[in-house]
């Protein structure tokens, strides 16, 4: 790096710099996990400046286009690791979630400046095949067109067209093209929230949907957390109960404080244990917004490091 003249370096951590945040978006959907997009956007500097050892981006006529292709790659190949882990993951897996600072956080905070896939889609966009998901996210999220997508990851614009289209009949299946307003979201997250914490068992049957599902994200490193998804309001109240049971005495012997913040976009409730935070809970709710037909509980601390409770 010595022999590299300054002004070169310069140049070209200004215009990494300049694409960082696109490139974590695109990242990030790809992959659901903050702590690995940045070590992507880690191994796509190492490969920007590599190749910009010579005259200042000699021969790349489109950087954004040039930094988004390593991108994609180095993600497409982080994909592999990460699906390893998952199959000796302990319970559910669920993504990492974006949390915003705080609940007045300004349009600086990443988690709102990155294009907000709420964590549910993220659930869905595991199913996909690594290509697929690229796709995807670079066509319905960011709005690539199938040609330049193509060129990003080395496929006939005919192919792209075909795991685009493949993804999205996915996608379309699974995940209804529906989104609450989010007014309805914040209402909805606080009556759950009141019910639940406050071990309000009526209150928990009105506003879960029959068929809900919740999905508890613990590593294996909480106490008697869940190790299947729950299905059914029945025995989804019984583990709220539980929860709110224990929230009482202490979880791990400390009481547990409530904030409202925007989690990959929506509304959603964290939960601390003094300064650390303790579980993050994401509501889906029913098409008409009146129910909650899914809850998604991420407590693995391991995937809360980047929760603060400044600003709470």
């Amino acid at each position: 790096m010595s022999d590299i003249p300054v002004s070169v370096t310069d140049d070209a951590t200004a215009v990494f710099v300049q694409h960082r945040e696109l490139m974590f978006g695109v990242v990030y959907n790809m992959l659901g996990s903050v702590a690995d997009t940045e070590d992507v956007l880690q191994e796509t500097w190492l490969s920007w400046t590599a190749r910009n050892a010579g005259p200042p981006l000699d021969g790349i006529a489109n950087p954004r286009a040039y930094l988004v292709r390593i991108a994609v790659n180095h993600a497409l190949a982080r994909r592999a690791a990460i699906s390893r882990r998952q199959e000796t993951y302990v319970g559910p897996w669920l993504p990492e979630p974006l949390v915003a600072d705080g609940e007045e956080a300004g349009a600086d905070d990443p988690a709102l400046r990155t294009e907000s896939v709420s964590l549910a889609m993220l659930v869905v966009l595991e199913s996909l095949t690594p290509l697929e998901r690229a796709v995807f996210v670079l066509h319905e999220v960011f709005g690539y067109p199938h040609t330049e997508i193509a060129e990003i990851i080395d496929r006939s614009p005919a192919a792209v067209r075909q795991l685009g289209h493949r993804a999205r009949e996915h996608v379309h299946a699974r995940r209804p093209l529906y989104a609450a307003h989010p007014r309805v979201r914040r209402e909805a997250t606080e009556r759950f929230v009141r019910a639940a914490v406050g071990g309000d068992l009526a209150a928990l049957m009105e506003i879960l949907a029959p068929d809900v599902t919740v999905w508890t994200d613990a590593g294996g490193k909480r106490k008697r957390a869940g190790l299947r998804p729950v299905h059914g309001r029945e025995k989804a109240v019984r583990l709220f109960d539980s929860f709110a049971r224990r929230g009482a005495a202490g979880a791990g012997g400390g009481h547990l404080d409530l904030r409202y913040r925007r989690v990959n976009g929506d509304d959603a409730a964290v939960l601390f244990q003094g300064e650390e935070p303790y579980a993050v809970l994401v509501l889906d709710l029913t098409p008409d917004g009146e129910r909650v037909s899914g809850v998604y509980v991420v407590s693995n601390p391991d995937k809360l490091t980047h929760v603060r409770r400044e600003g709470a």
